[in-house]
């Protein structure tokens, strides 16, 4: 086959079905992000804040897997320990927003918590649906997997904190799930890193 080697080509089917899931859920994580940022913003929710952060990471993240699909295992690797870091750094923008909630504490509004982590828990199934099949074929896909995953769990906690917030009135659930969140980002940096240096280092 002129244009490309036999192996060149059998892997480019597989590229091109990565190329378009990616696109589409770049485009859904980007959407989301500015929905629920704002959202967060309106209902002065330290945990919807985190959940909009996560979005905006899977946007960022997404663009680079985009980036990296016909790479080889090297870049592959050092796009996935770019992406453990930019995790690593949202899980500190958040921590920083719950100690500003500590000092100007506030009760946030739990209907727009409760609207908005729903329609982010249906957007982010729908991502992780699409993922699904992707999730093991190399290091570039497993970590948008394993951002996607976080997503599910962020919604859920959100959807909980909300219930909570309205039941007791106070701030404190919305903080608490907010440091689980940060917690989580932090956990997910560090496995996304851990596996991308192995595989730096297996490439290299």
């Amino acid at each position: 086959m002129s244009g490309c080697c036999d192996n060149d080509c059998s892997l480019e089917p597989l590229h091109e079905r990565q190329r378009r899931t990616l696109q589409i859920v770049m485009a859904i994580n980007a959407l989301m992000f500015v929905v629920i940022f704002g959202a967060s913003y309106y209902a002065k929710s330290s945990a919807l804040f985190a959940d909009s952060l996560d979005n905006l990471g899977d946007a960022l993240t997404y663009g680079l897997s985009l980036y990296a699909v016909s790479r080889g295992a090297a870049i592959k690797a050092k796009v996935a320990l770019f992406k453990g870091i930019l995790i690593f750094l949202a899980a500190l923008t958040v921590a920083a927003q719950i100690v500003y909630k500590l000092f100007i504490p506030s009760v946030p509004v739990f209907e727009i918590m409760g609207i908005f982590s729903a329609l982010g828990l249906a957007t982010n199934s729908l991502c992780l649906f699409l993922l699904w099949r992707h999730r093991h074929e190399d290091i570039n896909m497993n970590s948008v997997w394993e951002c996607s995953r976080n997503d599910i769990a962020s919604n859920i906690s959100v959807f909980v904190a909300a219930g909570a917030v309205w039941f007791t009135g106070s701030g404190w659930p919305d903080i608490a799930v907010a440091l689980g969140l940060t917690w989580l980002l932090l956990r997910s940096a560090i496995r996304v890193i851990s596996s991308a240096m192995t595989e730096l280092r297996a490439a290299t």
